[in-house]
């Protein structure tokens, strides 16, 4: 007999390291790969539009699949990043097929879209959800990494109750995106704030030369803080007017209440980028559908364990996917689940 649902997600974390700032730098490289002789990539490319193609890497495990995991990086990632990577490796073993996902530009596909990302752009994550589900692959899970969680979250509660996504799951996820960017401009997180800028910078550059009738880089050398960056470039461009109200319609806080499939949110409470009190949202307690678990340290997406296995997030989610099969009496997930505690 499976343990008790909460006994799994409230497994304690120990870290390899107590300093965020250390723990977030640590896990962003430490090396994780994919066993691709044993799962095989396959390019799939997904038309959304008649100037957006969005790249998708896509593994399935060596026996039928129990369901597919669609996963989205965060903030000028891509779908090789160290943490998609390995809970891809870990789904794929436990037999989950995945789909490892390139935000529109990203993952060197600047020729593939006309525009960038956005960290509320959800249309292209329902697109594509909808193709995956047409080949009856087995039931979907969504999982979002840091801005990638915000789309997660904020697409579960566009759809609320629906059969397209069994479960989702969001970690170390800016649900506040106004706090998170007021956050990560402090002088503490310089080292954060300059990483971003010099990609979103450079970001900007390359499609100057292939867009240029949407991308100018007048003024970009004036850029100081990421609010200027969204207010002058990502706010205009996307018809939000200003940063102010980017984050404040595309915060997937404003879509929690509404999010009727279980729903799994990992954060630390010493994320450097994320705020903790910004998870004193009421959804939190009113909404059965959300479990936050929330451990002292990890800093951002910086989950290392002390000892082995590493990867404690990749456990986790694993660990809750079964769960939910368990508690669903079938083999597989549904979506007849009454709760995600």
């Amino acid at each position: 007999m499976s343990a008790p649902l909460e006994s799994i997600l409230l497994h304690e974390f120990e870290p390899l390291l107590r300093n965020p700032h250390l723990l977030t730098i640590a896990a962003n490289f430490w090396p994780r790969k994919i066993d691709q002789r044993r799962f095989p990539p396959v390019r799939e490319h997904y038309q959304i539009d008649s100037t957006t193609t969005i790249l998708v890497i896509e593994h399935q495990p060596e026996a039928t699949s129990r369901g597919q995991i669609v996963l989205l990086h965060g903030l000028e990632g891509s779908a090789d990043a160290g943490y998609i990577q390995s809970l891809a490796q870990e789904a794929l073993i436990h037999g989950f097929g995945v789909h490892r996902v390139n935000s529109r530009t990203c993952g060197g596909t600047e020729g593939l879209c006309e525009t960038s990302y956005h960290s509320g752009l959800t249309t292209d994550t329902r697109t594509m959800l909808h193709k995956i589900a047409n080949r009856q692959l087995g039931p979907i899970v969504l999982v979002g990494f840091s801005l990638g969680g915000n789309v997660a979250l904020k697409l579960a509660g566009e759809l609320g109750e629906t059969d397209l996504v069994s479960a989702v799951c969001a970690i170390s996820t800016p649900i506040d995106l106004a706090a998170c960017v007021e956050c990560i401009d402090k002088p503490a997180n310089f080292l954060y704030r300059r990483r971003f800028l010099d990609r979103l910078k450079k970001r900007v550059q390359r499609k100057s030369v292939l867009t240029p009738h949407l991308y100018s880089t007048a003024g970009l050398d004036d850029v100081k803080t990421i609010w200027e960056f969204d207010d002058r470039i990502t706010a205009p461009l996307f018809g939000f007017g200003t940063a102010a109200n980017y984050y404040a319609t595309q915060s997937a806080s404003r879509y929690l209440d509404a999010i009727r499939i279980p729903a799994l949110v990992i954060t630390a409470r010493n994320d450097p980028m994320v705020p903790f009190e910004i998870y004193n949202h009421p959804a939190f307690r009113s909404n059965p559908f959300l479990t936050l678990v929330a451990p002292e340290h990890g800093g951002h997406l910086g989950f290392l364990s002390r000892s082995k296995p590493r990867f404690w997030t990749d456990g986790l989610v694993l660990n809750w996917l079964h769960q939910l099969e368990s508690l669903s009496g079938a083999g597989t997930m549904t979506v007849n689940l009454t709760s995600g505690r």
